[in-house]
């Protein structure tokens, strides 16, 4: 053999013994997921009615979250999983903004400062980024040291946000790539203001081919950071293969293996097209909660196992002091605020009577309340008296004086119902009057009158709705009615059981109720409101 054929020989020999030397790829690796999401301007730590926590409640131990909680705990446990040379990403599902006085005076500039702060690795837009509007919205993208994603939304018709919101990025942990896409409710448009340049696509219309491209790129895992609601998700895991994990929003779902008041599992598993598990998580709301999930993925990128839950940040969980200190500092100008004057009213509005029958201040809430989601379709509005904390003097009108008034930051929801459960929904409301129970309803574009002798279930003698011109008309038992009411009651809060159950096409995340009624009294100064007979008694 020739020295040149010889030693190409050896060469080749070398490099195979070489090659059977290198340790083969791992059969499993494992990815952990931490994810946010809906945190709507929470801040500041929250009591037990997700309202931003007094000083005295801070006193007495019964603040929860808050950001400088969550970033404690979460780089608590990326500094656990990186010294582990683990994998961690770090994720978003939307609707950061909205939902305090942070967002009322910073219009998105705070929770961008303290997102920035988290290190968040991407987001999802929510619907109430676009609150706003878009260049409200733009500002916000620009800033972030994260990707803010939107994969469902064409926003080549707007100038503010042509090029900005990406559909995908790709990280890299460990040697493995990770494809990120984010969605956001295709509603958008009529619950929020995106303005007119803006489209959104159906969401497994637009992840569809992301997801291909993700793949065809060699991409490890891919997951969808999804603002649609847990049903959403559920469906975009059947229709679309290629989905390993879902992080959701949207629906403020709590899913955990631990808390009592869970609404399912942590993940809930999900099947692609193909048979595939896709795991399901969202984790609460208001940033009462950091979801971690572990995922150990075979060969192929394949779920072959997995756990985890909501980690619940309690108030034992220290706060992450650079965390701390910014929301601090972006808390000073809230109590200029808090003190500003937003107008005036004529009259005293008390609401010493809200528990019993018709109340000044139950009305104005409640015309507030149907002012700021007529555009939607909405003809009526019904508050719980329980949740009128305050009178309101005759002067001056404060912002401060407001929140005293609503302060537990109950949002407007919106729904469709039928006539024979909005009556049920009124029945509930009327049916432990005796005890003075907040389930009281106060109401607008409507009027009713009720039995206080009759029995509990039985008491609504009649009722009336109000059309466009102003004239009243007896309720038709089979006709849907658009009504709006808060949050709170539509999930079921009082016993609305009727809202929660008999809902058609709810919405509960709309603008907040303090929102609307210093609008509504800033528009209307000097205020001039009076009883009208809405709530009569037999």
């Amino acid at each position: 053999m020739r020295p040149t054929r010889l030693l190409a020989a050896l060469l080749l020999c070398l490099a195979a013994a070489q090659g059977l030397a290198q340790p083969q790829a791992p059969e499993r690796w494992t990815l952990t997921i931490l994810h946010s999401n809906d945190v709507h301007s929470r801040l500041q730590p929250v009591n037990r009615f997700d309202s931003t926590c007094t000083a005295k409640e801070q006193e007495e131990r019964q603040c929860l979250g808050g950001m400088a909680r969550l970033a404690h705990r979460a780089h608590a446990i990326i500094d656990e999983v990186e010294a582990a040379r683990g994998n961690v990403v770090f994720l978003d599902a939307g609707d950061q903004f909205q939902g305090s006085l942070f967002y009322t005076h910073h219009k998105g500039a705070a929770e961008l400062a303290v997102m920035n702060l988290l290190r968040y690795d991407a987001m999802a837009l929510g619907n109430h980024e676009f609150d706003g509007g878009p260049a409200q919205l733009a500002a916000f993208i620009r800033g972030a040291r994260f990707p803010v994603l939107g994969t469902n939304i064409d926003a080549s018709g707007d100038a503010d946000l042509r090029g900005l919101v990406r559909d995908a990025v790709v990280l890299e942990r460990g040697g493995r790539r990770i494809g990120i896409f984010g969605l956001t409710t295709e509603d958008t448009p009529s619950i929020s203001s995106p303005g007119p340049g803006l489209r959104f696509l159906r969401a497994e219309d637009a992840a569809r081919p992301v997801v291909e491209r993700l793949r065809r790129e060699g991409v490890d895992v891919v997951v969808a950071l999804s603002h649609m609601g847990i049903a959403r998700d559920r469906a975009l895991a059947a229709a679309v293969d290629g989905i390993d994990v879902i992080v959701g929003g949207h629906s403020h779902t709590l899913l955990s293996n631990s808390a009592p008041n869970a609404e399912g599992p942590y993940p809930v598993v999900a099947r692609s097209p193909g048979g595939q598990a896709v795991l399901v998580v969202q984790a609460y709301a208001y940033t009462r909660f950091l979801g971690r999930l572990d995922v150990a993925f075979d060969r192929a990128g394949v779920p072959v196992a997995w756990t985890g839950d909501t980690i619940p940040l309690a108030g034992d969980v220290p706060q992450d002091p650079r965390v701390a200190a910014e929301v601090a500092r972006l808390a000073e100008p809230l109590e200029a605020l808090r003190t500003k004057v937003i107008g005036t009213t004529a009259v005293e509005l008390p609401h010493a009577d809200c528990r019993r029958g018709e109340c000044l201040v139950g009305n104005v809430v409640a015309d507030a309340v149907l002012e700021k989601v007529r555009h939607l379709g909405v003809t009526a509005a019904i508050q719980n008296g329980g949740g009128l904390r305050a009178s309101i003097p005759r002067g001056d009108v404060t912002m401060g004086q407001v929140l005293t008034v609503l302060p537990f930051q109950n949002t407007i929801a919106t729904l469709a119902i039928r006539g024979r459960d909005l009556v049920a929904a009124l029945e509930n409301g009327v049916g432990a009057s005796e005890s003075g129970s907040g389930r009281f309803p106060q109401v607008a574009g409507m009027r009713f009158s009720w039995d206080p002798a009759a029995p509990a279930g039985a008491r609504i003698v009649a009722v009336e709705m109000r059309d466009a011109g102003g004239t009243y008309a007896p309720l038709d038992p089979d006709a849907t009615y658009r009504i709006a009411t808060n949050h709170f009651m539509r999930r079921g809060g009082d016993g609305y059981a009727a809202l929660r159950d008999r809902a058609i096409d709810p919405y509960d995340f709309g603008p907040g109720l303090e929102e609307a009624l210093a609008a509504y009294i800033e528009a209307r100064s000097p205020l001039h409101a009076g009883l009208e007979g809405r709530i009569r008694t037999k």
